[in-house]
């Protein structure tokens, strides 16, 4: 077998030590079953759980470098394959005088509650459609609003925005803009009156058919469904009570407050906003 003696028994020898990442894994599996969506976690998001463990539970905790995760998940079956993604639902309104595009596809935000995105989608269930509109904070990913209804009237978006306001109070009145395609939902006389209420700047994108003017609610809507949704629950099956009750929680408890989240730094979106408001009150004080 043209292997030296020495390399054989240093080959058992290894055999029978145990592995290297044994407790790492064990974590990493723990981590993976925390949540049910968790199980679409790769490992860049694995790689910022174990460090946010480590920053806040466990100093100790050795966390090697994300391609050595990546290699253990590989290792040890732990790799997540992409699943498919959602398409447009929003119908542009022709007719109606648009908003400007305010934020020309930046959605970057400096802090909370200076700009939002805004969004439809539908999920099939046993009573018929149900559709949802969010209100996405750009600044950590956060969920301010939600709801849902079996029509996607212009009512449905107001609920969300409305919803939004009363649980941020800070969101109105602040010179936030509030972005959105151009479905006749957000053109409407009945949305455009709300967002004058709470003093919000409308933005909407540059024409009919440019999914990428509002990619950041795009992304969300991908996210959700093949993190939720698809290969996990039938909701055609299942009555529309109990889906709006999935998606709640999906979003208002997981989304906000455990789901890492890379582009917040591997942080949820709440431990986002928390630590930025303990910076500011900080600074502030001094």
């Amino acid at each position: 077998m043209k292997v030296s003696r020495q390399g054989f028994y240093n080959y058992l020898d290894n055999l029978s030590k145990p592995y290297k990442y044994e407790s790492l894994v064990a974590l990493i599996r723990k981590i993976i079953a925390q949540d049910e969506c968790n199980d679409t976690y790769g490992s860049v998001r694995i790689w910022e759980a174990l460090l946010l463990i480590r920053d806040t539970k466990q100093p100790d905790l050795f966390v090697p470098s994300q391609p050595t995760i990546a290699r253990i998940m590989r290792e040890n079956g732990l790799v997540q394959k992409k699943k498919r993604g959602p398409h447009g639902l929003t119908k542009a309104d022709k007719e109606v005088q648009k908003s400007d595009n305010l934020i020309g596809r930046d959605f970057s935000a400096e802090q909370p509650l200076k700009k939002v995105v805004k969004d439809i989608t539908e999920v099939p269930t046993l009573d018929g459609k149900l559709y949802i509109a969010v209100v996405e904070d750009c600044f950590n990913n956060e969920i301010l609003g939600i709801s849902m209804d079996d029509n996607m009237r212009a009512g449905l978006c107001v609920n969300a925005l409305t919803a939004a306001v009363l649980a941020h109070p800070g969101l109105g009145h602040s010179g936030a803009v509030a972005h959105s395609d151009r479905g006749s939902q957000y053109t409407s006389q009945n949305y455009r009156a709300v967002l004058e209420k709470f003093g919000i700047n409308q933005s909407m994108n540059s024409a009919a058919g440019r999914c990428h003017d509002n990619a950041k609610c795009e992304s969300l809507w991908a996210r959700f469904k093949e993190e939720l949704l698809y290969g996990r629950y039938v909701t055609a099956k299942m009555p529309m009570q109990d889906v709006k009750s999935l998606i709640w929680r999906y979003f208002m408890s997981y989304w906000n407050n455990r789901r890492i989240c890379s582009v917040n730094g591997g942080l949820p979106p709440a431990e986002k906003r928390r630590r930025f408001l303990l910076a500011h009150d900080a600074l502030s004080a001094a």
